[in-house]
């Protein structure tokens, strides 16, 4: 019987096996390789997006900080423009009484005396007696043609006679009103007028 000698194939055969093994494994260490490059570079990129979110937070904060103070800026802002408006209306009211009284006197002709006054925001409570109603009437227009008082209203006049000199008691509403500083000289120049046709009115 012949006889076959399987040592070259056998050892030929494991020769290829090796070869595979090794193959195999240099493909297992690459791919290794990668999969820790990846899981590097992943950490590097989870690290960046750590700090940038870590920078972003810190800033959120301190816009925050800067937001409140404004705010806070805001309000004191408000508080002093409250009291901006209040001092201008205190001394607006101020000057406004200074120029009330004084149209108060010179609207008054003769034969006309205030005996009382009220005001009551921008409405002024008028009383008093006259000569006339003629008088009266000649107030009254006087009043109209100031630059500081508006419309005035009859809410009553009646015959007392307990002065001979103004037995007619009289009550006047009269709005108030702030001029135009253009207007302010042409309607005290009328009013002057007024007041002088008034007197001799009350006079004749």
């Amino acid at each position: 019987m012949a006889r076959i000698n399987l040592l070259p194939w056998r050892a030929e055969r494991r020769k290829q096996r090796e070869r595979e093994f090794y193959m195999q494994l240099g493909i297992a260490a690459a791919a290794a390789v990668v999969v820790l490059l990846w899981v590097f570079w992943m950490g590097a990129r989870i690290d960046n997006q750590n700090e940038r979110n870590a920078y972003l937070q810190d800033e959120i904060k301190q816009l925050d900080a800067k937001i409140a103070e404004i705010k806070d800026l805001e309000r004191t802002r408000s508080r002093l423009l409250a009291r901006k408006q209040i001092i201008e209306q205190l001394q607006a009211n101020r000057s406004q009484m200074v120029h009330l009284f004084d149209e108060l006197v010179k609207t008054i002709p003769d034969g006309v005396r205030l005996t009382g006054l009220k005001q009551t925001g921008d409405q002024l409570s008028l009383e008093g007696v006259a000569q006339s109603n003629a008088a009266v009437a000649t107030y009254m227009r006087n009043i109209e043609a100031s630059p500081w008082l508006g419309h005035a209203d009859l809410t009553r006049t009646e015959n007392k006679h307990d002065d001979p000199s103004a037995p007619y008691a009289f009550g006047l509403n009269v709005k108030l009103r702030k001029p135009e500083p253009q207007d302010a000289d042409k309607t005290a120049g009328a009013a002057a007028q007024a007041g002088q046709a008034g007197n001799g009115e009350s006079k004749s």
